[in-house]
């Protein structure tokens, strides 16, 4: 089930931008959320950057401050003009997280943000198996995303965000071991930090 308001964010750039800054508020803020990823991460300017499922270039224009060679990844045409729009330091491409137009060993860093909530359980696997082909040897797979509460407290509002934005991948996403699907694929785990009373984690992970 979707609502209207699902669509407007995708539609009109302003109201989507306005829904992220309330939703990030639970952490402190949007641009705390931005840089959620830099936390415990070793940061080399040279390493070959991807932003998997990179919307209109939010989390792009934080990677673009502090990474020489970044690339954006989405499959929404219009997300990969308002990208380059937005943060034209980058490089885009317009493809599926699924198939990736990349060769093997390509990245050293991939980060997603808030976009595997829209995939199902299928979908997850296949691009979880592409992350891991397009790294290379010790790269890292950052995953920002849902994760359910584990304070009680945070349940109606996450409950009511998810109703009026996000469709049922969303709430399977935080019944999923999201862990034991990058296990599986042959990552090795290195932390999940939980924020905002559990409800977004951040997983990380390498080849």
């Amino acid at each position: 089930m979707t609502t209207i308001l699902r669509d407007w964010s995708y539609r009109y750039q302003w109201f989507y931008d306005t829904v992220s800054a309330l939703a990030a508020l639970s952490v402190g803020g949007e641009r705390r959320f931005r840089r959620l990823f830099l936390k415990d991460l070793t940061i080399n300017p040279e390493s070959k950057v991807l932003d998997l499922c990179c919307g209109a270039g939010q989390a792009t224009q934080e990677l673009v401050n502090h990474f020489q060679d970044v690339t954006g990844l989405d499959a929404s045409p219009i997300a990969i003009k308002r990208a380059r729009q937005n943060v034209p330091q980058a490089k885009y491409v317009e493809a599926f997280a699924e198939k990736m137009p990349f060769s093997d060993r390509t990245f050293d860093l991939i980060i997603t943000n808030t976009a595997m909530h829209e995939m199902d359980l299928e979908q997850l696997q296949q691009i979880i198996q592409e992350v891991h082909r397009v790294l290379t040897s010790n790269g890292q797979f950052i995953i920002i995303d849902f994760h359910r509460p584990t304070n009680p407290f945070f349940w109606l509002p996450v409950a009511t965000f998810l109703w009026l934005f996000e469709t049922d991948t969303a709430w399977k996403l935080i019944g999923t071991d999201l862990k034991a699907l990058l296990s599986k694929s042959g990552f090795k785990i290195e932390s999940c930090q939980l924020y905002a009373g559990g409800s977004l984690q951040v997983l990380r992970s390498r080849v």
